[in-house]
């Protein structure tokens, strides 16, 4: 939103989004998507010059690379004891090395 100032001095916010043409006459005359037109103090440049400080600035959010930290991390140590024991110290894997799967043996 952009801030822009009334004839009797109010402060009134638009969408940049919904602006089809800035008017210039004597005064400066805005009209929206939907029909309205509201006249206004400041000058078309300056609205302008509004209008795309708002758009950089949504434009430097989105690439914020804070933001897509999140994207970029990279899963590490989630399966760590998946594959072969590194380690023989561990009971579990100290008794598996003898052990005979259950098809195979002979009753």
């Amino acid at each position: 939103m952009i801030a822009v100032t009334r004839l009797d001095k109010q402060l009134m916010y638009v969408n940049p989004d919904h602006i089809i043409c800035i008017e210039e006459t004597p005064d400066t005359v805005i009209t929206l998507f939907n029909g309205n037109r509201y006249i206004v103090i400041d000058r078309a440049s300056s609205i302008i010059s509004r209008v795309v400080a708002f758009r950089a600035r949504i434009s430097r959010r989105a690439s914020f690379p804070a933001a897509k930290r999140y994207l970029r991390r990279t899963p590490t140590h989630r399966f760590d004891r998946v594959g072969k024991p590194q380690d023989d110290s561990h009971p579990d894997f100290s008794a598996s090395k003898n052990h005979t799967p259950f098809h195979t043996r002979d009753y």
